[in-house]
């Protein structure tokens, strides 16, 4: 029975484990998405979020101070503290969680393990929300209504004929 057994130990030793999600955690904070197995990518959501949530401002310097070195606890990498408190931390203040997505990329060839991606939310450019793409609606794929488009086009050349004689 596995009651109360809520981590994902990995196959690894406690020490083994800490050690792979702090170095899997500074990857994704530096290059803000990472290619890893699935069990991983799950077990690092768990790791990485509530730290990410230490990131957001509060109003003493102290309690930002204490986050700062608790933070580092879990990392133990100056620049991806430095990153996440001033790159990723400002640009999810206003997102109340789930800063991160997993998204299944298939099996491996030589072992058969399942990828996925793990990516921080705010810093995808095709997801994001200022995108040109997501403005346009989206194309249909029927081929009927070449009539439509024809009588379209006429109507046209003679609005403009019309406004060219005037």
């Amino acid at each position: 029975m596995r009651h109360g057994n809520k981590n994902n130990n990995l196959s690894r030793t406690a020490s083994h484990r800490r050690a792979l999600l702090m170095n899997l955690g500074c990857q994704l904070i530096t290059y803000k998405r990472i290619t890893t197995t699935l069990a991983k990518a799950k077990a690092l959501r768990t790791y990485i979020e509530p730290l990410i949530t230490k990131t957001k401002k509060t109003d003493s310097k102290e309690a930002i101070m204490h986050n700062h070195r608790i933070v580092f606890s879990y990392l133990n990498d100056k620049a991806a503290v430095k990153e996440l408190f001033t790159v990723v931390g400002p640009k999810i203040s206003g997102r109340p969680g789930g800063y991160t997505r997993i998204i299944k990329l298939g099996t491996r060839t030589g072992d058969n393990a399942e990828l996925a991606m793990i990516e921080l939310v705010d810093f995808n450019e095709i997801y994001g929300k200022g995108t040109e793409k997501a403005a346009e609606p989206a194309k249909k794929t029927r081929r009927s209504g070449g009539a439509k488009k024809k009588a379209a086009a006429k109507t046209e050349e003679t609005a403009s004929e019309e406004k060219t004689e005037e």
